[in-house]
């Protein structure tokens, strides 16, 4: 069973958990920090902090390349977090690819398994709010080979327009990129029901994780995609970490996209013998010690359990839109049923750049511009958002907080 959709933990001390975070302690412009941007990146908390440390201080050697000891316990802790990320989404480690994040996936997935099957006539399904690194990969790939894009379309309420989507798997199609949950809108795409009506038409899934792993207990099996692409850094890991799970069939049938050293077993001036996956996808050195840290972050999540987190959030969430509606002038971008904890939104009069400044004045961390999602931005009509992005980690007073800088900058600019 996947130990993260394991039942709830029963009274997790979410203030001790807080205290497991260090930047969350931080004064900014001589205000307690409000960190309303995990969407963006999530905080560390001690455990991962203290794995990266660890591995520096007493461990650090190449992985696969040395006999000694050092490089037979930098290899075990880099293949032990890979083996924490299969058993956290509920897949066999051998195909799990580990990458810097989502965007190398995605490129992976593009120039491995697209660029030499793809042609004149084909096409590339995405949909209208994906990540700008699920939509330029897949542009290059099209201008290379002759292939085009098709795009999915949005309902008013920011949900995807599964109809629409449907009618759109013209035999034309052989791939389908579309995010389990959206950076922008919150919104969470059905992604099994999607990548089942893809299957029955012989599409190639390729779903974007990034979103969705920092907010819920995620089974690659039950979803039923060809790919699933996530980042390390937004699920309390490091940056410049993630991965790429694929199936099996795929992943064998894929060459290479870089090479290098790590991902061969012979090599020759007439031909190379490349290692089986995930090596092969792996030249180089990896981030031993990024992944290590990831490793860590696993292990606290399930600690706490996905379905905690999820709750945690839930509550959490809908605190914070309760108060954004008493704004005056406050539009929410977005309004999906069962959004993750992400809200996106305007306020009547003020650029979201100016917003954003001066709601960091007050202490209050958020996003503004276009989020990599310049599509999205068109289809609302709106050249940028603000975006306030919540975790596990926030608390209720930091809602409070928020909501009363938001009405002092609200009167700011009226």
């Amino acid at each position: 069973m996947n130990a993260s959709a394991a039942a709830p933990r029963e009274g997790v001390d979410w203030a001790r958990v807080r205290a497991d975070f260090p930047l969350l302690a931080r004064m900014v412009h001589g205000k307690p920090l409000v960190y309303f941007d995990s969407a963006n990146t999530g905080q560390k908390p001690l455990a991962v902090i203290e794995a990266v440390d660890g591995f520096y201080r007493r461990h650090n050697a190449n992985v696969s390349r040395a006999v000694h000891a050092l490089g037979a316990e930098a290899t075990e802790a880099y293949e032990g977090a890979r083996a924490k990320l299969a058993g956290h989404l509920d897949v066999r480690a051998e195909d799990l690819v580990l990458t810097s994040g989502t965007t190398f996936a995605l490129n992976l997935v593009a120039y491995s398994w697209a660029l030499p099957r793809l042609g004149p006539g084909d096409a590339i399904l995405l949909t209208r709010m994906e990540h700008h690194a699920n939509i330029v990969p897949w542009q290059l790939v099209a201008a290379r080979t002759g292939a085009t894009i098709k795009v999915a379309e949005l309902l008013p309420d920011g949900s995807l327009d599964l109809d629409g989507l449907q009618a759109a798997m013209t035999p034309d199609v052989k791939l389908l990129g579309v995010t389990h949950v959206s950076n922008v809108l919150g919104t969470v795409n059905p992604v099994r029901e999607i990548c089942r009506m893809a299957r029955k038409r012989g599409i190639a899934t390729v779903v974007d994780g990034s979103q969705a792993l920092p907010h819920m207990a995620v089974d690659i099996p039950a979803i039923g995609c060809d790919f699933y692409a996530f980042t390390g850094h937004k699920m309390c890991g490091p940056t410049g970490t993630g991965g790429l799970w694929a199936r099996r069939e795929h992943l064998q049938a894929m060459p290479p996209f870089l090479g290098g050293g790590e991902m061969i077993r012979e090599v020759r001036f007439d031909g190379t013998v490349y290692a089986d996956p995930p090596h092969r996808f792996e030249a180089g050195t990896p981030n031993i010690a990024g992944h290590v840290g990831l490793g860590a972050a696993v292990d606290y999540l399930d600690a706490i359990g996905m379905d905690a987190v999820a709750a945690r959030e839930r509550e959490l969430h809908a605190h914070l839109e309760e108060e954004m509606r008493k704004v005056d002038g406050l539009r929410i971008v977005g309004e999906a049923p069962g959004k993750a904890a992400v809200t996106s939104f305007l306020v009547e009069g003020a650029h979201a750049h100016d917003l954003a400044t001066l709601l960091d004045l007050e202490g209050v961390a958020v996003r503004s511009g276009h989020h990599c999602a310049h599509p999205l931005m068109h289809f609302y009509g709106v050249p940028a958002t603000c975006r306030a992005s919540l975790a596990f980690y926030n608390t209720h007073a930091e809602v409070e907080a928020f909501a009363a800088a938001l009405r002092k900058v609200r009167n700011l600019l009226a």
